[in-house]
């Protein structure tokens, strides 16, 4: 008789795995470190998943799918453009400090396999700036905000919020700072970043 898969070891094997990724990292997790993590042996933990690409793409879809569609949300409700920079900047912080291999995770992903992102662009709850454009366009027009592109606006934005995920060893570096003190920084930034791309954007 087949065996049947439990949704609670898999859902432990899952946070096991989130643990190990976030403290090894893709490339210094090993398959046994997580199966003594989620307190099961090895085979049973490739029953579960055979590879731990995927698994790591596992752990990766689960978070994403907590993410998206806050993200969605925020886009294209109808709150003002500088409520959006403002919750969309705290909601993608406040969730990377949660899950801080996702950003190393997408990089990664995209320099080893470029159609990475056509998948996740397949995910309905993948976020779009249709709304987002619109109201940067009826604010400039209404002469609120400065002309600027919504593409440029929206990487300006990206950039200031992922950036220091990814060079976290070199900014740490920078700024003298220890584990505890950079993630104080980080959270920090939840309103900081916003504040310098609104300040930027409005006009006088």
């Amino acid at each position: 008789m087949k065996k049947s898969k439990n949704e609670n070891t898999e859902q432990q094997i899952l946070e096991a795995a989130k643990f190990v990724f976030q403290s090894k990292g893709m490339d210094g997790a090993r398959m046994q470190e997580i199966a003594d993590q989620a307190g099961i042996n090895k085979a049973m933990l490739h029953y579960y998943f055979r590879s731990k690409q995927l698994l790591f793409e596992a752990v990766f879809n689960n978070a994403f799918s907590l993410l998206a569609p806050q993200l969605k949300a925020i886009l294209n409700d109808e709150s003002s453009i500088e409520d959006k920079i403002k919750n969309f900047t705290s909601s993608y912080i406040s969730f990377i400090l949660q899950h801080p291999y996702i950003p190393n995770f997408i990089i990664q992903e995209l320099n080893r396999n470029p159609d990475f992102m056509i998948k996740m662009k397949e995910n309905p709850n993948f976020p779009n700036l249709d709304k987002f454009k619109y109201q940067l366009n009826k604010d400039i027009q209404a002469g609120i905000i400065k002309p600027i592109s919504a593409e440029q606006l929206f990487i300006n934005i990206m950039a200031l919020n992922v950036f220091p995920f990814l060079a976290k060893p070199l900014l740490m570096a920078f700024t003298n700072s220890e584990n505890d003190t950079y993630s104080q920084l980080m959270a920090e930034r939840e309103t900081e970043v916003s504040s310098f791309i609104i300040n930027a954007i409005k006009k006088n």
